[in-house]
């Protein structure tokens, strides 16, 4: 199994400041930060990862949101950098890029690219649509965001993997010319794995992909549910999709006993409630965002996400906590009911000291993982990187070498907006 750490990054806020907004979200005015209580933020959560790889974790998590206090990283790919030179081993697990509110996916991928290279080949890249906020915030239309998501991965895939120059002439990105000099150290390209709460959309998206699917604390029955339908479209594309093919977020807070982690899983529930979840409905779904079958599915297969009780989240699974015998015992109980070999464990959150979020990394770290490692080899749990499985669907099909059937692999644009190769000279030279 693989395991990595994650934090949202908070810049948590005094508490008495809740009732002075409606919303934690887009637009609070940005008046109430202090750069210099933000600079030591971002410098211990940097510390915190580093401490995470020396604790034994397999890899990091890191995320991005916009024009909020409950995330600091607000660029993925600027923390992911850093982690690229300070750490030695451990992956570097970006979940994920937001496609979507770029104008320059090209620039994505050269930056993906170049974190590979100074890692050393220890990027997994990740792709989201990213939330309504996301697109609001960076003035992104919202009723594209799946097209331009589904089209940006295309030409970033291509830009790893296909020599260029080449002409990119897409519906919503153009490009006289791809030829970036930062490729990747891996090949074919750094795996990708697709994080989310449960859209059918992009659960069927990923299966066609061969991409792992990682459920972002979703309650335990959606989950089952996510995972038929990964399991059905997987069927059509010709594979069994196993253990390998799918990952959890759990928030799981760990401490030297079990009312010192009900202290501080408290703290979990405030930065999903009061921190995170303060908003005015349409920023998380502003119109167009989403097809009237996700909010459909998402309205039938997400009950008991929305409880703020901390027992009512620990039994469906959205939060474990407890010392450390506590939480594998707990483990033991989640892990075949959702059969993942992906656990990303989100230990620390709110205003947790500095103090116990080291206590609950190292707790994870040498004891909680150790148990849960051998809990999955009784299971027969292998991640990716133990299955040595195809990084995609074109990969194990073998057709990263054709140009012609790398561009626009999907999609319903792919045909629509296909280039025309009487286009396709730039300079003098010809790429088909």
């Amino acid at each position: 199994m693989f395991f990595a750490y994650f934090t949202e990054q908070p810049y948590a806020y005094p508490k008495e400041l809740d009732a002075t907004t409606a919303t934690t979200v887009l637009t609070w005015p940005n008046s109430v930060i202090d750069p210099s209580l933000a600079s030591e933020l971002y410098n211990r959560y940097l510390d915190e990862h580093v401490y995470a790889e020396e604790a034994g974790f397999d890899g990091i998590m890191l995320n991005e949101h916009h024009n909020t206090p409950f995330c600091m990283q607000g660029v993925t790919n600027i923390g992911a950098s850093v982690l690229a030179r300070q750490l030695k081993h451990a992956k570097i697990v970006i979940l994920g890029n937001v496609i979507p509110i770029s104008d320059n996916p090209l620039r994505l991928a050269e930056e993906t690219s170049m974190i590979d290279l100074v890692s050393r080949g220890r990027l997994v890249s990740g792709f989201v649509r990213g939330g309504g906020p996301e697109s609001l915030s960076n003035n992104a239309p919202p009723h594209f965001n799946r097209e331009r998501f589904e089209e940006g991965h295309d030409l970033i895939i291509k830009a790893w993997t296909t020599p260029g120059p080449f002409r990119w002439e897409g519906k919503h990105f153009q490009y006289r010319v791809v030829n970036p000099w930062a490729v990747p150290l891996q090949k074919p390209h750094p795996r990708v794995w697709i994080p989310g709460v449960s859209s059918r959309e992009t659960l069927v998206w990923a299966a066609r992909h061969r991409y792992p699917y990682i459920g972002l604390s979703t309650p335990t029955e959606t989950t089952k549910r996510m995972w038929a339908i990964y399991q059905e479209t997987a069927a059509e594309m010709g594979y069994r999709a196993g253990p390998e093919h799918r990952g959890y977020l759990l928030r799981c807070h760990v401490a030297s006993t079990d009312e010192r982690a009900r202290e501080g899983v408290e703290e979990h529930v405030w930065q999903m409630g009061q921190f995170t979840g303060r908003a005015r409905p349409w920023y998380f779904g502003p119109p167009g965002y989403a097809s009237r079958d996700a909010v459909q599915f998402r309205a039938t297969n997400t009950q008991g996400a929305a409880s703020r009780t901390v027992e009512d989240q620990a039994k469906n699974f959205n939060l474990t906590y407890g010392n450390p015998k506590t939480v594998i015992a707990r483990m033991r109980e989640l892990l075949p009911q959702v059969e993942v070999s992906i656990l990303n464990l989100w230990g620390n959150d709110g205003r947790i000291s500095s103090e116990r979020s080291m206590e609950c990394i190292k707790l994870l770290g040498q004891e909680v993982i150790p148990a849960i490692r051998e809990i999955g080899k009784e299971l027969g749990y292998k991640d990716p990187f133990e299955m040595d499985a195809p990084y995609s669907q074109a990969h194990f099909e073998g057709k990263y070498n054709d140009r012609s059937l790398l561009a626009h692999p999907q999609g319903d644009y792919g045909a629509r907006f296909k280039p025309n190769p009487a286009q396709q000279t730039w300079g003098g030279v010809t790429a088909s």
